[in-house]
């Protein structure tokens, strides 16, 4: 942590007027001068030049009243400000790494002399919003935003090894890797992709003070994997201009309408290799005796999260003998999963539960009778045992009739605007 990385800012210049109506005007300096005053120079609202002003960063285990105190901040203050209620911005909501500026008024006395009490405490909470905390007079916490610009963007890249590296490779946002991958996590397993897939979206990009700082919504996709090209079209029947009341609908559709999401993802995990798959004649590692093993071992890191394949409710937590702590969900009338193995749960899950999916229930471990780390993962199709490989996962609602004829004309127009270079 550097909490003293100290940067000197340009003290304002005085000037003395005898002039009044120099003074009035602003134009110059009394005895001809023409010289112009110097401007003075804003941000966050404060006089900049007028203060000497400490760069700092929070580290791990610092609080807002400890980092006061280290920079000089009187305790009374400290009690008075931080009692102060505020819908602006928590005490408690500092993180470590976050910066922070700390502002100094100068004396004037002797160049670079700066009162050692500062009048201001700037906290950079993300890229847009800053917390301004006035130390003197009247003392308030104030939060200030800044102006998003948007952009639209059309950007490609061939996989030589991974998606993210491919967009990061073409200097693209690593968050379009992100956003590409929910799109299509339902219809592409990421850990199958093969040199010379490629990537084409349609999407907005997101800058503050012309620095980029991520992406927006991403309107249009199209995806080369596998020798079979998958398009995805992001639609909302609500916004729709025509006074025509239609169903509802909101989502990714492939061009003929079809919902990209699936009632279930690919996989529950990021895994690194499947270490065994579905069989009712396996030789076990630890009982050496042959058995059914109707699920697939994910081989992945101890403390990997696991998400549940899809929407339901827990039905079954707890240590199974062999297959160590587990947990079991019921999706639907048909459907039934569950993750054995798990080093311990996820943060709410419990027995009647609901789920949401892609909502992490537990994470790798190597309970039960394991030999190490993986996850035990099984599915059961109207109570009986189906491969989760081979799973043909029910698609979730299309587009509605009502809604064709607009979503027709959006896929014509996404398809101009994604071979624009």
């Amino acid at each position: 942590m550097q909490n003293a990385v100290v940067t000197a800012l340009v003290c304002i210049s005085f000037f003395s007027c005898k002039n009044s109506n120099n003074n009035e005007s602003g134009k110059g300096l009394s005895g001809g001068n023409d010289s112009a005053i110097e401007q003075v120079r804003y941000e966050y609202g404060i006089a900049v030049d007028s203060f000497y002003v400490a760069e700092g960063e929070v580290g791990r285990g610092q609080t807002l009243s400890g980092i006061f105190a280290a920079v000089g901040v009187p305790a009374q203050i400290t009690r008075q400000l931080l009692a102060v209620p505020s819908a602006n911005f928590n005490p408690r909501s500092i993180h470590p790494g976050k910066q922070y500026l700390v502002f100094y008024p100068l004396t004037y006395q002797n160049e670079g002399e700066y009162d050692s009490i500062p009048t201001y405490f700037v906290y950079k909470q993300s890229l847009t919003e800053t917390v301004v905390f006035h130390l003197t007079d009247s003392l308030h916490i104030e939060k200030q935003v800044k102006d998003v610009e948007t952009r639209q963007r059309c950007s490609s890249a061939v996989i030589e090894s991974s998606l993210w590296n491919a967009l990061v490779g073409q200097n693209l946002s690593p968050q379009l890797a992100v956003e590409l991958s929910e799109i299509y996590a339902w219809t592409i397993d990421f850990f199958a992709l093969q040199k010379g897939d490629s990537v084409r979206a349609f999407y907005d990009e997101l800058y503050v003070d012309s620095v980029r700082i991520g992406v927006g919504r991403v309107y249009a996709a199209s995806f080369y994997h596998g020798g079979v090209l998958q398009n995805a079209y992001f639609f909302d029947s609500q916004t729709l201009s025509d006074s025509v009341k239609h169903s509802y609908a909101v989502g990714y559709y492939d061009a003929d309408g079809k919902n990209l999401k699936k009632a279930f993802l690919k996989a529950p995990l990021n895994y690194k290799r499947i270490s065994s798959t579905f069989t009712y004649a396996r030789r076990h590692p630890i009982y050496k005796t042959v058995r059914p093993h109707t699920g697939v071992d994910y081989a992945a890191p101890a403390g990997t999260p696991v998400v549940a394949l899809g929407d339901g409710t827990v039905i079954e937590k707890g240590y199974k003998g062999g297959g160590g702590n587990t947990v079991k969900i019921r999706h639907n009338s048909v459907y039934t999963t569950a993750y054995l193995h798990l080093s311990k749960y996820g943060k709410g899950v419990a027995v009647g539960k609901r789920v949401s999916q892609g909502q992490v229930i537990g994470y790798v471990g190597s309970t039960g009778a394991s030999t190490g780390p993986h996850l035990d993962f099984r599915v059961w199709k109207n109570g009986t045992p189906v491969n989760p490989l081979t799973l043909e996962s029910p698609s979730a609602e299309p587009v509605p009739a009502d809604c064709r004829g607009q979503f027709d004309s959006l896929v014509v127009r996404m398809n101009v605007r994604l071979k624009e270079e």
